[in-house]
């Protein structure tokens, strides 16, 4: 039997984020990862850093966001001192942009709602007509009313982002099962064991970060993981010249100069086929707020699955009937990555989740059903 101080399941970007900052914390730690059989989610994202559309209804889930975005300079920094990989991450303000002046009020709406929710924590935003968007996104169609605005959004590449982190966790001493799934698992308050094909593993801690296949494994730790699957679809076009120097919520330029399109949330469990339907409506999009994007193009395009809980907010917790195993959900797994490494990380080294994370524990769910 192998023994490490800490078993991460799950090796996309929640697990290894995690995983980095367990090891980063001292803490001699295994991350098991299923491999290509999984559905990836941490491969086939948008590649947002993302705070302005996330938290209406839920000023925390507005608060941790923000933490994350301001944590993710320092993580970037990190990785790249740390392995010799930039992933990419920029910061210049995020624009959502509306398409008419009904979907302008609603999101002026929404935004101030953030505001008032904010209270003292404060949400920094701006309305922008079309013209004060035209001076910030050359070649914008004339259909757009305008956008919302603020200055804590950012994106990143994903791939280097899982890259780095693996890097970086194997690089502290961690170590890494690729193709490894969960076979058997025995809990008892700090006492994990974990059967694999390449035998057994054990651990005082473990840390449940599989995304969907945590909706299974949770259970076996006194944990509870409703998530459940969202399709999103992404079409990506060739290389162009910069552009874009901001992103906005649907259409972003990487730094290799491509365009991704993004604009889906379909609820049809696990198929992760791609539609047409779908990709026409994400085209039309892009095409009305970006004319010139009609003379790209489509290089690529593909179809993923989010991790969703049923609020879709993260899910926390530490399991009460097993100590030391807590479980990880978050359909934001770039954004959130910062959170997850340098304030989430080193609270599950110390055995204690911060009393802050209270109101994303699974319990919010359990509602008593009136009579």
């Amino acid at each position: 039997m192998q023994r490490f101080d800490a078993i991460v399941i799950g090796g996309g970007l929640v697990g290894a984020a995690i995983a980095h900052g367990l090891a980063r914390e001292g803490l001699a730690a295994v991350m098991l990862d299923e491999g290509d059989v999984a559905f990836r989610a941490s491969r086939g994202n948008f590649g947002l850093v993302w705070v302005q559309s996330k938290g209406a209804g839920a000023p925390h889930y507005q608060r941790w966001t923000r933490r994350s975005a301001d944590e993710w300079p320092a993580l970037a920094a990190e990785l790249a001192k740390k392995t010799g990989i930039a992933v990419g991450h920029q910061r210049p303000g995020g624009l959502h942009l509306c398409l008419g002046e009904a979907e302008f009020a609603e999101r002026r709406d929404r935004m101030e709602r953030m505001r008032r929710e904010a209270g003292n924590f404060g949400f920094e935003y701006r309305m922008l007509d079309y013209r004060d968007v035209a001076d910030l996104l050359p070649g914008l169609g004339p259909a757009v009313s305008g956008a919302s605005w603020t200055p804590y959004d950012g994106h990143a590449n994903p791939l280097k982002l899982l890259r780095a982190l693996h890097q970086s966790f194997v690089d502290r001493g961690g170590r890494y099962m690729p193709n490894t799934k969960v076979s058997d698992a025995a809990a008892a308050a700090h006492d994990f064991r974990i059967a694999t094909a390449a035998g057994e593993i054990a651990a005082p801690k473990v840390v449940v970060a599989a995304g969907l296949g945590n909706a299974a494994l949770a259970s076996r730790f006194g944990l509870d993981a409703p998530v459940k699957p969202e399709r999103g679809q992404i079409l990506v076009t060739e290389r162009a010249q910069t552009l874009l120097p901001m992103p906005t919520t649907t259409i972003r330029q990487t730094e290799e100069g491509s365009i991704m399109l993004g604009d889906s949330q379909e609820d049809v469990g696990f198929d992760t086929s791609q539609k047409a339907a779908v990709m026409q409506v994400i085209a039309r999009r892009a095409v009305l707020s970006f004319p010139w994007l009609r003379e790209l193009q489509i290089v690529r395009a593909w179809a993923a699955l989010r991790v969703m809980p049923p609020d879709g907010l993260p899910i926390y917790d530490q399991s009460e009937r097993f100590p030391g195993a807590f479980t990880v959900n978050c359909h934001s797994g770039v954004t959130l990555a910062a959170a997850h490494a340098n304030l989430l990380a080193p609270m599950i080294a110390a055995d204690a989740l911060d009393p802050s994370l209270d109101l994303f524990s699974a319990k919010r769910f359990d509602v008593p059903v009136a009579a």
